[in-house]
């Protein structure tokens, strides 16, 4: 059972998938003179597990499409989980109605990575950051919210004097500011960032970083923070969760994962860092192509890439091994001792 006292998330055993089979039509396929039906899944998470701790930031890396942002949309409600359970606190929440999810809602908050596409082009941004303040607080009056508004847009560093304007008339670091404005504007206590910088110029990452993480201080703020640059990670992460095709591979304080990482794909991904100074590249080159989670190989789902595996990584799924109290990580290789 989680801790309710130092975590504030716990994601057991989650699953996810999504059928891409089409209509009757498109399942159809003729084998042997026979028709048969085939159904075609998407198996984006894989008995995922961890815990999130109250004020930390658990930071999720991988390649594109190993599952990272399905977990972050699972994990707030906006995906259903085929199996698996979402606890938040003491209570389980990925069974919930939309509204037994309400008193949740406000206690949840989620940055989405294009702030354009997330933001109504046709509300003014005193009309985007009001609507959910006043939803969730239906007796505030209106000089109280746009009071609120004024004051968290100051906060996050867009001028209070430009609320009557519209998303378009925005820089994209500003645009991703009145974003950061909105999920604040409930005052949350866990916040899922999905790649919050990764469309801005590397000067406006470093001041949306720098936000974030001022809010968190001040606000006692919990993150869940996807992204796939490591360079973001070792900036703003407590922990750091490693996964590849919808499976975590490794979990760990991001000191130990950036200076002595476990698990093979680890190794490889933060091989692939360009280190000033160094004559000599350390980078591992991984053999073989990334399978389709459409079809995910037997055993351990890197077996066919990893320059370690052997018969037991081909046929045996790993379980995680413990990585001290606060990491853990998933190969048949670590938990035998020869790595």
């Amino acid at each position: 059972m989680p801790n309710p006292t130092t975590s504030l998330l716990s994601i057991r055993g989650l699953v996810k998938h999504f059928d891409i089979s089409g209509g009757l039509l498109d399942q159809l396929t003729l084998e042997k003179g026979r028709l048969r039906r085939r159904r075609t899944t998407v198996k984006a998470l894989n008995d995922v597990s961890f815990e999130i701790r109250r004020g930390e930031t658990l930071s999720v890396v991988g390649e594109s499409g190993c599952g990272k942002s399905t977990l972050a949309r699972t994990v707030i409600g906006l995906y259903p989980p085929n199996r698996g359970q979402v606890i938040y606190g003491d209570q389980r929440i990925d069974h919930l109605t939309a509204r037994q999810m309400l008193p949740f809602r406000r206690r949840m908050q989620m940055i989405f990575q294009d702030p354009y596409a997330s933001l109504n082009p046709r509300m003014t941004v005193a009309r985007i950051l009001e609507e959910p303040v006043i939803f969730h607080n239906p007796g505030m009056s209106a000089a109280a919210a746009a009071e609120k508004v004024a004051d968290v847009m100051d906060q996050v560093g867009v001028d209070p004097k430009w609320a009557d304007r519209y998303p378009h008339e925005f820089s994209g670091g500003q645009r991703q500011r009145i974003s950061i404005a909105r999920a604040l504007m409930v005052d949350p206590e866990f916040i899922v960032a999905d790649e919050p910088v990764s469309a801005l110029d590397v000067s406006i990452q470093a001041q949306i970083l720098n936000l974030l993480m001022d809010a968190q201080e001040q606000r006692g703020l919990t993150y869940l923070f996807i992204t796939h640059d490591l360079s973001v990670v070792r900036h703003i992460s407590t922990r750091v969760a490693v996964m590849y095709l919808g499976t975590l591979c490794e979990l760990a304080p991001a000191a130990s994962i950036f200076n002595q990482p476990r698990h093979p794909y680890t190794q490889a991904l933060l091989s692939a860092i360009p280190r000033l100074g160094e004559q000599r590249s350390r980078h591992i080159r991984l053999k073989g192509e990334v399978p389709t989670p459409i079809h995910l190989p037997s055993g351990c789902v890197f077996h066919g890439r990893c320059l370690y595996a052997d018969e037991r990584c081909r046929q045996e799924v790993p379980t995680a091994t413990p990585l001290g109290p606060d990491g853990l990580v998933a190969c048949h290789r670590v938990a035998e001792g020869k790595m």
